[in-house]
């Protein structure tokens, strides 16, 4: 009994190419697979039909999961939050220098004012005969103080008391900031006996590089273990205007900042790294000046000084540590053990081959290697 098996080719064999279907449209090239038809209106040819627009086929989306595993299409990650930027200072708030005049400019002034105060003194005829006959200036013959006499009294004593009380001295590393009515001045940087209005209310601020070193602050190491770490950061004012007025106080916030930056960077503890920790200092002072930028400060170093484990954990950790070190002890003592049991063993066979005592083949070679290795380990466990 004989079966006949006939295969009916597709329809699009013996086709010519180039074939039509019934409604006058190109053939479909594929006839098993689902397809989808999306009408798209060119808006450039030449030639639009309404009617007819453009097909474009689209296969669906497959979803490929691996049979009997259970897997399920995973979520779409969520998109790294992104720290906001800080918020920027006044911009019109910058340092900029005071209008100051050399210090012999205000002496000149008050001396000046007091030489007239003396004047209008002796036109009102108030100075004694005893000043006179010193001064040797004639008797005035005035009679008291008037209106006009007021009027250059007064206005010698202010060119005297703004003269004189202008005066100051300006120190290296130490900087003015100079305000009126609620407003930014200026800054007064320069050195040596200066005359700065008196009328601006001034405020003495430090421009030297300066060192802080804090106190034990939180942190932790990158298994997430609890730390007490202390930083020496080395910083200085860059930006007086910003740094006075822009903020309430500039040195609690860059406290603020190092103990934000230590809860962000992992601090490896000193027995991990040998007493040097550069990656957590570089990303330390990277982050500190970041942030410390906008409100006029410069900071250069922010570098661990002590690092150790919070007393909560200290104990657990040094057990471990001790646990650690016990196991690494043993690892290469049983390391040197074995060196010294293969080369005797070594040594023993050379010997015997060489003064011909055996002649042993391969096998018998790896036996008896076997056997001399076990001996030779049994001897070295016994208690001696």
């Amino acid at each position: 009994m004989s079966t006949t098996t006939s295969h009916t080719p597709p329809e699009s064999e013996g086709q010519p190419e180039g074939a039509l279907e019934p409604d006058g449209r190109p053939e479909r090239l594929i006839h098993d697979g689902a397809t989808t038809e999306i009408p798209v209106n060119l808006l450039f040819r030449d030639d639009p039909d309404p009617q007819n627009p453009v097909t474009v086929p689209i296969k669906p989306a497959l979803v490929i999961r691996r049979q009997g595993t259970g897997e399920q299409p995973r979520p779409a990650l969520p998109a790294p939050v992104r720290r906001r930027p800080l918020p920027e200072v006044d911009p019109e708030l910058q340092e900029r220098p005071a209008a100051v005049l050399p210090g012999a400019a205000g002496v000149l002034a008050g001396a000046f004012g007091i030489t007239g105060c003396l004047a209008t003194s002796w036109w009102a005829g108030l100075l004694p005969p005893a000043v006179l006959e010193a001064l040797r200036l004639p008797a005035s013959l005035g009679a008291g103080f008037g209106p006009a006499q007021w009027a250059a009294y007064a206005g010698a004593s202010a060119l005297g008391i703004l003269g004189f009380g202008g005066l100051t001295r300006g120190r290296t590393g130490r900087a003015w900031v100079l305000g009126r009515f609620g407003r930014y001045r200026g800054t007064v940087r320069r050195t040596g006996l200066l005359w700065v209005n008196p009328l601006l209310p001034r405020q003495r601020v430090d421009v030297r590089l300066r060192h802080w070193r804090s106190q034990a602050m939180p942190a932790a190491d990158p298994d997430g273990m609890p730390l007490r770490v202390v930083v020496l950061v080395v910083w200085r004012m860059r930006d007086t205007a910003r740094a006075v007025l822009g903020i309430e106080d500039h040195e609690t916030y860059l406290r603020e900042c190092v103990e934000a930056a230590l809860a962000r960077v992992p601090v490896e503890p000193a027995d991990r790294t040998g007493g040097e920790v550069p990656a957590a200092g570089d990303a330390l002072t990277r982050l500190v000046a970041e942030e410390t930028a906008p409100v006029g400060l410069e900071v250069f170093s922010v570098q661990p000084l002590t690092v150790e484990y919070a007393p909560d954990v200290a104990g657990a950790v040094h057990r471990r540590r001790i646990a650690e070190l016990d196991a690494r002890q043993r690892a290469g003592m049983l390391d040197s053990v074995l060196d010294s049991v293969l080369d005797s063993v070594e040594e023993t066979v050379n010997r015997l081959t060489a003064r011909g005592l055996v002649e042993l083949d391969d096998y018998e070679r790896k036996v008896l290697v076997r056997d001399l290795t076990v001996a030779f380990c049994a001897g070295r466990g016994e208690p001696s």
